[in-house]
């Protein structure tokens, strides 16, 4: 059984600054388009227009999610970061969470929220606990998923900061919960292998994809591909477990 598990496809999420980034990616097999800006913070938000501009260049068939920029206490500006980046026509918004009792009013807000074929997705942040009380919450506030990043890059990679068993609890919760679970903080395509067997379902990559392994830097096209052979073949079905069509 486990053997089965550890083949299920992974999507493969590619974090981009531009249009020409995100025609390149998804040429070279990314499954999901994320706009972000890194130079801005872990989870950096980048212009509405730059977001539209990305949504529009790509087929209606890639999704696109944006962030919003690193997480906030003040729910009210959260609310409305995600209103403007929804009305950009991305498929997901994502939004950073601190851990703690403190974010529940926020998510309570953004369940109130409609925003018509906008999904939202939560980014919790290992290096600053993962807080896995939040993902019933959020869940029922009606997220599609929940993601585990890194907020400070100087910690290292995702793997360096959680345990494999911390790992493996996250993806157990999120499926639980009933919504999507995906790995991401600077992540380098030597640890694909590894975090296949956790059965993630999506594995997101900013610096893993450009030259040198910087994140500020441009899109490495040899990185890419390398990044989309190790993670295997993309999910059948366009994107199935974004859109929830796999039982959980």
């Amino acid at each position: 059984m486990e053997m089965q598990e550890s083949r299920r496809p992974v999507s493969l999420l590619a974090s981009v600054t531009d249009e020409s980034e995100a025609r390149t990616c998804v040429a070279l097999g990314a499954d999901i388009i994320d706009a972000k800006n890194p130079t801005s913070g872990a989870l950096g938000a980048l212009r509405p227009e730059r977001i539209r501009g990305i949504r529009a260049a790509l087929p209606a068939r890639v999704p696109v999610s944006a962030t919003i920029g690193d997480p906030s206490d003040d729910s009210e500006y959260v609310v409305h970061a995600v209103q403007l980046t929804a009305a950009t026509e991305v498929d997901f918004v994502k939004i950073g969470f601190w851990p703690g009792d403190g974010s529940i009013e926020t998510i309570s807000a953004l369940g109130r929220l409609a925003l018509k074929g906008t999904r939202l997705v939560a980014v919790l942040l290992a290096d600053r606990g993962i807080d896995l009380k939040l993902i019933a919450p959020l869940a029922g506030a009606g997220f599609a998923g929940v993601m585990l990043d890194t907020y400070d890059k100087r910690n290292g990679a995702l793997l360096q900061i959680a345990s494999a068993i911390a790992l493996r609890e996250f993806i157990g919760a999120a499926r639980a919960n009933h919504v999507f679970a995906g790995l991401a903080g600077s992540l380098r395509v030597e640890h694909v292998p590894f975090l296949l067997t956790l059965v993630p379902d999506i594995l997101g990559f900013r610096g893993g994809l450009c030259f040198e392994a910087a994140r500020t830097a441009t899109i490495d096209p040899a990185a890419v591909r390398a990044v989309r052979r190790a993670c295997g073949p993309a999910p059948a079905g366009a994107m199935a477990p974004l859109q929830m069509e796999r039982a959980l």
